[in-house]
């Protein structure tokens, strides 16, 4: 698959600790954008943030969360995009757990398969 120009880049914050169907959300949403043939996805886990119930997650040591916040960047064209949403944000609401979905401009400028 070779993609270049106009795109979507998909920005989904959870937390670590929220669950789907007895795995760890983003995980299952990495797993359901592959099925889908997105693009790409990469997980972010950030050392420190907040979300909407404004409590403070960190891994710093004398105050150590177990639920840190999780970045999930999905890239492909923006039909693509747009057809998966509705399934991530159910897979969301079934969690159980906060989160916020983004949808930002992206300019491809290169995607090629590489060696395996």
């Amino acid at each position: 698959m070779k993609i270049s120009g106009s795109g979507k880049l998909l920005r989904i914050f959870v937390g670590e600790s929220d669950r789907y169907k007895g795995r760890p959300l983003y995980e299952a949403i990495v797993h359901r954008a592959h099925e889908l043939g997105l693009a790409g996805a990469t997980v972010w886990r950030g050392i420190e943030g907040y979300g909407a119930a404004s409590r403070i997650h960190t891994a710093k040591i004398l105050r150590l969360s177990e639920d840190l916040p999780i970045l999930i960047e999905i890239v492909d064209t923006e039909d693509k995009i747009r057809q998966a949403l509705p399934e991530f944000d159910d897979m969301m609401e079934a969690s159980g757990g906060g989160g916020l979905i983004t949808l930002e401009f992206a300019e491809i400028i290169k995607y090629t398969q590489g060696r395996s």
